[in-house]
This record gives C-alpha cells, structure tokens and sequence, in this order.
C-alpha cells in the first residue's frame, strides 16, 4: 500500500500542485500561530507541551482516522487517505518553481532577474554575487528542499506505515519542519515565540531529521560518485554549520564533483544568515550543467527508494 500510496501521490502533484496559498495550508500556519498564542508561557515543560500539541495532535487525529477508514470501509479507502495527506506533504512541486524561475532566467543570461528571484526564495539580501554563486546557492537550497519535501516525508511515511500508523509520519515531520521555521521569528500577524520554544522546536527537528538526512545522503552516493559522496560525508559534513543540512551537501558534492558551501548570502535575520555557510568541499566550480546533473542525482534517487519500496511491498505481499 505505501509504494501506491507514493507513487499515486508523486503524479499527482506532478500534474496538478497545490497553490502555495491554499487553505490548507493557510490553516496549518493559523494552527502553528495558535499554539504559540494559547499555550507559550516561556517555560521548558510548556514549550514541550505547546510542541506536543501542535505537531503530535494532528498526527494522532490523522491516524485515528486512517483506522477508522481501514476498519469500517477498507482498505482502499485507507488508501485514499494515505494519498490525499501524502498530495500536502510530499512533493517536489512545493518548492520547485524558484528553482526552474531561476534557471531559466540564467539560461538566458538576466543574471539580475536570477538574483532577484534568489532574494524573493530565500528572503535575503544577494547583492552582485557572481553567476557561478547564484548557481551554488541555488543548487544547495534546492538540494535541502527536496529533500524535506521529498525524501524525509518519503522515509517517515514509509518507515511507520510498515507498523500500521498510516500516515502519521509524514506529518509529523512537515510538522516538525514547518513549526521550527515559523517558530524562528514571528509572522506578520502573530505574536514571538519564546526563546526556549524555538530551543525547543530545533532540538526536535533535528532529531526527526537526522536518520532521513543520511539516508537521503546514501542516496544520493549510491546513484552518484559513491566513493567520493563518502568521502566528503566523513571529511567535509563539518564545514557546514547545520549538522544534518550539512551530511546531505557534502554526499551532494561529492556524488556530482561540485564544490559547495562557503560564504552564506546576507540574511535578513541572525538565524537565516546562520543556515549556509563555512569552507567550501573540494570540486568543479558551479555551474549551468550542474542544474541538469543535480536534477538527475534527485530524481535516480527517488527511483532507487521506489523500487526498493516496491520489492518490500511485494515480498509482504507473497509472505
């Protein structure tokens, strides 16, 4: 069921995307606002608990109902189920358009339009960075979203379906994922969060995210370079000063021989100029062919989990 579940969920977001300003959405961020407003009292026993409950109460509700279909209707409408959650969950479509915008635009040699809409993604300051930075940057913030969009949702959905709770995985990591990012400064509209609840939300992210972190990162070196994806996960992880961001680029370095990291772009707050970063990893310096080579290491990636899914699903099947 988890292989069908995937697949289906993966063409459908191909063919047809959330907008990015839906109302689910737009829920999601009212219901994360909430939690800090009614629940946020700057304690560490309130922080865990404001946590709890916004990551952990729709993901228990998500899985009561995946029962309740699975018992009273069947399983195909479990499965229904399974792909409508993993449709808001997981998929490339979520963050692809700022990748292919600025491709284009550097395709056809507007390096200020790329620049700009650079800035406009991430929500800093790039100033005249050269073209080959545009393109590493570009390269290593798209390289984190797919693999939050993609490969840690494709990890927990698979890994805790396998044990009956359906869905609930992938949305505790989106979770997990979207709390700790809006916990980090406030919305237009909503209030700060305390200090030990942003401790709090990155402690949990972090450990949420640390085994699909390697795993997408022994992804990427089996279909890549494998010996040097290794090499730069044991020797240049540590230049980066994320831990688990910093496993994936280095294997992504190695696994396409392009040289990553180095100086963050200006940020407009002290936490976001913190996210990239460091010594740079040995390799080619960036650029245009990089876009179709990265393109390709993610989506042999994504192939190679599938199939394994696949082979897992039919031998539970026979068994």
């Amino acid at each position: 069921m988890s292989f069908f579940a995937i697949l289906l969920a993966l063409v459908l977001e191909q063919a047809r995307p959330l907008k990015t300003n839906n109302l689910l959405f737009s829920t999601i961020d009212r219901w994360i606002q909430w939690a800090v407003r009614t629940l946020d009292a700057g304690a560490r026993s309130q922080a865990w608990i404001t946590w709890g409950v916004t990551v952990l109460g729709p993901a228990i509700l998500v899985m009561l109902v995946h029962w309740l279909l699975t018992w009273g209707l069947g399983w195909w409408a479990a499965v229904l189920w399974n792909i409508a959650l993993l449709y808001a969950t997981l998929g490339f479509r979520q963050f692809s358009h700022h990748f292919t915008g600025i491709r284009e635009a550097l395709d056809n040699g507007d390096e200020d339009k790329a620049r700009e809409l650079l800035a406009q993604w991430q929500q800093v300051h790039v100033g005249q960075i050269p073209r080959s930075e545009i393109v590493r940057h570009v390269i290593e913030y798209s390289v984190i979203a797919a693999h939050r969009h993609v490969f840690g949702v494709f990890f927990w959905y698979a890994a805790l379906s396998i044990i009956g709770l359906g869905p609930v995985g992938a949305v505790i990591y989106r979770l997990t994922e979207l709390a700790q990012r809006q916990w980090q400064e406030p919305a237009a509209d909503g209030p700060w969060a305390s200090e030990v609840l942003r401790s709090v939300s990155v402690r949990a992210w972090q450990a949420m995210d640390w085994l699909p972190s390697r795993m997408t990162a022994l992804g990427f070196a089996i279909v890549g370079s494998f010996e040097d994806a290794m090499d730069g996960w044991r020797n240049h992880a540590q230049n980066f000063p994320q831990d688990n961001d910093g496993v994936i680029l280095a294997a992504t370095a190695g696994a396409i021989n392009i040289r990553l990291g180095g100086a963050a772009l200006s940020a407009t707050n002290e936490e976001a100029s913190k996210e990239l970063g460091g010594s740079s990893t040995p390799g080619r310096i960036a650029s245009l062919a990089h876009f179709a080579q990265v393109v390709g290491l993610v989506w042999r990636t994504v192939i190679m989990w599938l199939l394994l899914l696949a082979l897992l699903t039919m031998a539970n099947l026979v068994g």
